[in-house]
């Protein structure tokens, strides 16, 4: 199970290898060459004596134009000891495999995106001796999905863009076309999904949001990370509603769900409103209403058009 947003932001590319070259080709605009085949690597780069370095996700591309190994880091903050790691790592990879090494940073933070594409130079001035460019995906590139059928045509981009658009005003649009477009692939694939973003997600509200979106995918409660959410919500006196029957357990998520995307844009929800949504048991209308807060201004303007 990843715990951890880090784990989360580079394990994406070992689900879907193929993600990061369409990563490379479509956000940062790459020439990278379309490969053959993607396989993992070992990721221990251990040497004899011992000192212990490992990368968090190596991949081996080969391509009409050669074989690369693309070298993904997740990095959550600024970090100048990766001024001498990244170039070892790049160089004893070549050593090793005798390929061209990539490296590629993944993160959630714009001031560590600008920090991590800095080039990393050694020699003197006006001689660079050895040379690092990172590629570097994170918020400023990687685009923001919230459109589901955009979702749809790629969910694993769509995963990523989750992951690292997940806080903010528009982070709702996106978990909630997310959360659709994860109903059209496999369930075991979409359950790893889930966990990534459920990992990477930090803002409380989000979170809580995203697991009230998957409490009406019925696969996710077959998932080990559902035993978390579900015992969460024992001691919240929540899981009645499941234990009472399905649908009615998924109503009454869906209900929630509705009031908490309002609740957390900062949209007051009034009585009125609170108990019409509750009583409500028509999954169809809860989905329409869910929907309409995402961008409601007013929370009756999930009654709008009735």
């Amino acid at each position: 199970m990843v715990g951890s947003s880090h784990e989360a932001l580079h394990r994406i590319f070992q689900k879907d290898p193929a993600l990061l070259t369409r990563a490379l080709q479509r956000v940062l605009d790459v020439p990278f060459p379309e490969p053959r085949e993607i396989a993992a690597l070992n990721v221990d780069l251990t040497e004899i004596e011992p000192v212990e370095r490992r990368v968090d996700t190596l991949l081996r591309a080969e391509t009409d134009q050669g074989t690369y190994l693309l070298v993904v880091e997740s990095q959550g903050k600024v970090d100048d000891r990766k001024r001498g790691s990244w170039p070892y790592y790049l160089s004893y990879l070549y050593e090793k495999y005798r390929c061209e090494p990539v490296l590629i940073v993944i993160t959630q933070s714009s001031a560590t995106a600008k920090w991590a594409s800095r080039p990393i130079r050694f020699g003197f001035s006006g001689w660079d001796s050895l040379t690092v460019r990172p590629l570097v995906l994170g918020p400023d590139n990687v685009p923001v999905i919230a459109d589901e059928r955009q979702a749809e045509r790629d969910v694993p981009l769509a995963v990523l863009s989750a992951m690292t658009h997940g806080r903010g005003p528009g982070a709702a649009a996106i978990l909630e076309s997310l959360a659709s477009a994860l109903r059209t692939i496999d369930p075991d694939s979409a359950a790893v999904f889930v966990q990534f973003v459920d990992s990477c997600l930090a803002d409380p509200q989000a979170k809580q949001m995203w697991r009230d979106l998957m409490t009406a995918i019925q696969y996710f409660w077959r998932h080990p990370l559902a035993e978390q959410v579900r015992e969460e919500g024992r001691e919240q006196g929540l899981e009645e509603g499941l234990e009472q029957g399905l649908e009615q357990g998924r109503a009454e998520a869906k209900a929630e769900m509705v009031l908490h995307i309002l609740e957390w844009r900062g949209v007051p929800v009034p009585d009125t409103v609170r108990e019409r949504v509750n009583a409500c048991t028509d999954l169809d209308q809860l989905e329409t209403w869910a929907q309409r807060a995402v961008h409601a201004a007013d929370a009756t303007e999930l009654f709008s058009e009735e």
